[in-house]
């Protein structure tokens, strides 16, 4: 068996870098380096979450994102779930920035969750862990 310690980092497919680095850095993400070769721009936060930014995207399929929002549905990673403090203050800061929520939010398991998506329409949960 191979044993996971922990997720290394987050890969997001993204068309245009300055709009994709913009909408990060509200969320504290930072940029740190970037590759030669492939074009990466990888990006942290002060809690050392780290999310890779691959700049090699093909347009922007006319609003949709390939996985979520087309029929068929075929396999593959759907979104991202961050971990945050408070639903009540993140839903406030989300009206302030001017990001919509696309869905929630609602009780999912032993948390609250919304969705939000990022320039691409690539989907990001935000979810607070509540306790019993």
């Amino acid at each position: 068996m191979i044993e996971i310690s922990r997720v290394s980092h987050i890969g997001i497919r993204v068309a245009d870098l300055a709009r994709s680095q913009e909408f990060y850095r509200r969320f504290g993400f930072e940029l740190v380096a970037q590759g030669e070769a492939d074009y990466v721009a990888i990006l942290k936060s002060s809690r050392g979450i780290e999310i890779n930014l691959i700049v090699n995207a093909n347009g922007d399929n006319d609003g949709n994102n390939i996985l979520m929002d087309i029929s068929p549905k075929y396999p593959g990673y759907t979104h991202v779930a961050l971990e945050i403090s408070s639903i009540d203050q993140t839903v406030k800061a989300l009206e302030d920035s001017g990001i919509p929520i696309s869905g929630g939010p609602m009780r999912l398991g032993e948390g609250m969750s919304l969705f939000i998506r990022d320039p691409d329409r690539n989907v990001i949960e935000l979810r607070e862990t509540i306790s019993s």
